[in-house]
């Protein structure tokens, strides 16, 4: 079977929402009603949120509404790597806030232990893995990378464990493999569609209100913020906004966020003679560690996602159902999945999907407030959402006051990276050109040993820094 083959009987669907233990929709919202605090978006942050709320003060009345279903969108589609990393990983953070980088690297894992001890408190059946990850070298020239990777980590008490070409194939056997590291208490693997789905019945045991399928049309300050939709009205006294990169009711926001398309396919179950030919025993996450990289992992019954390297941008922030099929992307990660695992020759993929990601420049969530301080967001995670829109949710408390006593801060409010803004996009068409021209030059890099063009480190001096 070559790699085209391979994709002959892929449903172009995400595998996770085939799921028919899918909840259906909870009804729309047909009426005017009041709260004491709305939330708009059925996502992670969302959810995050108004589950939270309810924790920190049970009495407080939360409505929560998406516009389409909860977990359809990047919730609902992503790899189901829940990081601990609140930075989009360990250089990146160093590079922005290495005044800071211990904290977050703690309240990182803080929040990934809370989110392992919710999955457990409520019963979330999502097939949570504290596997941890492993970054793959596929070129001599990032070995070396992993190495102080190893060592800063270190520094920083993390259970990091580097091999050789040996120890890594010994992990997970792929031809193309010149070395590893493991982050072994820096991830989980889950099915992101049933923690979404899990964390909405979490927050209707706790009376959260729910509707779905509203879209929210409209958004007016004042003694109480005013939201309108299709159907209905809501007015609230506190708004928390969670969309992530669709089109945001706060303008400001559309000069900070581009949407992404990524890409995942997913094999047909392995068998166990598939399996032993490629170990993988203790079942990590996997991402290569080249600038446009893959990243890969294993389903509870033993499918095999494989997405990432192409992230599209479309002209003036195309966002499109279409765009989620791109068949040139899926025929390129097909290809490179056979070259990265030739002994599976002959597995073929069930599903091929695409999905939006809200990207901003600094590659990590950044946080706001408005309506005088009664709106509060969380924006931005750019693809390493799982684990952070939890802190996120967090900090849209924490800027609301909920659970606070009056005057009251907290230990997220006063880190920098909270409280910065990340460099704004230019307008189109120099948006378009670039972030084509960055794609270029990313891809040149991975060709070159690494070596970035005058135009990256252009990016790197300003504190952009992009990498993927």
């Amino acid at each position: 079977m070559n790699a085209l083959k391979a994709l002959a009987e892929a449903e172009p669907t995400p595998f996770w929402l085939q799921d028919p233990a899918r909840p259906e929709p909870l009804p729309s919202l047909v009426e005017t009603t009041t709260c004491d605090l709305v939330v708009i978006g059925g996502g992670y942050t969302g959810l995050w949120t108004a589950l939270m709320a309810k924790e920190r003060n049970p009495s407080l009345d939360v409505v929560l509404v998406e516009k389409d279903r909860i977990g359809g969108a990047a919730s609902g589609r992503n790899g189901g790597f829940c990081a601990a990393s609140l930075t989009h990983g360990l250089w990146n953070g160093m590079d922005r806030w290495p005044g800071e980088i211990e904290t977050l690297e703690r309240l990182g894992h803080e929040n990934l232990a809370e989110i392992a001890a919710t999955v457990e408190r409520y019963g979330i059946d999502c097939d949570y893995e504290p596997t941890g990850e492993l970054l793959v070298a596929t070129e001599d020239w990032q070995l070396e990378g992993l190495a102080e990777e190893a060592e800063h980590g270190a520094r920083l008490g993390q259970d990091l464990r580097l091999f050789d070409r040996d120890q890594v194939r010994a992990e997970i056997d792929s031809p193309t493999y010149l070395g590893g590291l493991w982050d072994v208490n820096g991830a989980a693997m889950l099915n992101p569609a049933k923690l979404a789905w899990g964390l909405r019945e979490a927050c209707l045991s706790l009376g959260v209100r729910i509707y779905e399928r509203t879209e929210v049309t409209g958004l007016s300050g004042g003694r109480k913020a005013e939201l309108t939709t299709p159907y209905g009205r809501i007015r609230a006294s506190k708004v928390a906004l969670g969309t992530g990169v669709f089109p945001p009711l706060l303008r400001r926001l559309k000069h900070y966020l581009v949407p992404v398309y990524d890409y995942a396919l997913m094999t047909e179950p392995l068998t166990p003679a598939q399996m032993e030919s490629i170990g993988w025993r203790n079942r990590q996450g996997i991402g290569d560690s080249a600038n446009q990289f893959h990243y890969f992992r294993l389903t509870s019954d033993n499918r095999i996602l494989w997405g990432g390297y192409d992230a599209i941008y479309h002209f003036r922030n195309g966002l499109r159902e279409e765009l989620e099929r791109r068949p040139e992307t899926f025929a390129l990660l097909s290809s490179q999945f056979f070259t990265t695992f030739p002994q599976l020759e002959g597995v073929g993929f069930s599903h091929s999907w695409g999905g939006v990601i809200d990207t901003c420049s600094r590659f990590c969530a950044f946080y706001g407030k408005a309506l005088n301080g009664d709106l509060a967001y969380a924006v931005g995670y750019t693809g390493l959402g799982v684990g952070a829109t939890r802190f996120g949710a967090n900090v849209i408390l924490d800027n609301l006051g909920i659970g606070l006593k009056p005057g009251e801060t907290t230990e997220r409010l006063r880190l920098e990276m909270v409280r910065s803004k990340p460099f704004p996009f230019p307008p189109e068409p120099f948006r378009f050109g670039a972030i084509q021209l960055t794609r270029w030059s990313i891809a040149q890099a991975d060709r070159n040993a690494g070596r970035r063009n005058l135009w990256l480190r252009t990016l790197d001096r300003m504190g952009l820094g992009f990498d993927s």
